[in-house]
């Protein structure tokens, strides 16, 4: 009667949750493909961090071992990881660089901007040739151009990014020379940043370098233990001996935190406004 009674409980309690949502307005998020392949990710995740808990809890019945060795595998990407993005960052900042060089020998031949946006589709850099064939498509699109770029922008969602759209919207707008000598200018700018961010990288994976090696040699003592010296661990098997471990493995916890925070350069705000403010704006529909 008691299960039935909670789970009684839950419905009820669910039904309210959603009638208020349906209420106030809120939709779900549309189910793309972006949508579909996270919620691949999630579950394989999931699977993974259920697998690594049962495989500890069988080989060491300690709970808070099953636990922690669960939540680490969880928070691991999180913890440990951002390589993968920060390199792509560094890809997307060195092809924006590029590309706005492109645009600028371009715009040299004494053509529009908008032909000289569509004719740098065909040399644009691997790393941001779909978003420049996604803006070269709104342009023939008839969609208006501080619009396109301004879609083309939120692709990004980078300040650096933000700096050579505003200019190209800028000129779209009043149609002012100096385009070339400004893009000159960005350009270069995006060059000093992107070197100033390859060496605040290059720091930050010495640092998640380190909490590895960390995880890396306690796992491998624990194991050892384990494997050789059971008896030592004994006492780690009451109820005493689970709360000291918990007190060892939050230790270890908030350390990692740190060394995360202590790794993470938060980037500068964006500054421009997205694609959804511009068609309000101009009453465009976006």
């Amino acid at each position: 009667m008691t299960v039935v009674g909670l789970a009684l409980g839950t419905i009820f309690a669910s039904g309210i949750v959603l009638a208020l949502a349906a209420w106030s307005g809120w939709q779900p998020p549309a189910f793309t493909r972006q949508v579909a392949v996270r919620i691949r990710h999630v579950k394989a995740e999931l699977w993974k961090t259920i697998a690594v808990a049962v495989a500890v809890a069988a080989i060491t019945r300690w709970p808070v071992a099953a636990i922690s060795a669960g939540a680490m595998t969880w928070l691991w990407p999180e913890l440990f990881g951002g390589t993968r993005q920060s390199r792509n960052e560094l890809a997307s900042l060195e092809a924006v660089a590029t590309w706005t060089e492109s645009l600028r020998d371009t715009m040299a031949a004494a053509i529009g901007l908008e032909q000289a946006v569509i004719a740098s589709v065909d040399v644009a850099p691997n790393a941001i040739a779909p978003q420049l064939q996604r803006l070269a498509g709104r342009l023939r699109a008839h969609i208006p151009l501080p619009q396109a770029l301004a879609t083309f922008a939120d692709e990004f969602d980078d300040a650096s990014v933000d700096l050579v759209v505003a200019a190209l919207i800028m000129n779209a707008r009043l149609r002012g020379s100096g385009l070339i000598g400004t893009l000159t200018a960005l350009a270069t700018t995006a060059r000093e940043e992107l070197d100033m961010r390859t060496r605040v990288e290059e720091g930050r994976k010495n640092l998640r370098r380190s909490a590895r090696v960390i995880v890396a040699v306690t796992l491998a003592f624990a194991g050892a233990m384990l494997l050789f010296s059971r008896d030592y661990l004994a006492p780690y098997a009451t109820v005493g001996g689970q709360l000291m471990l918990l007190l060892v493995v939050g230790g270890f916890f908030a350390g990692f935190v740190w060394i995360r925070n202590a790794s993470r350069v938060d980037p500068p705000p964006r500054f421009l406004a997205t694609a959804a403010q511009i068609a309000t704006q101009t009453g465009v529909s976006a």
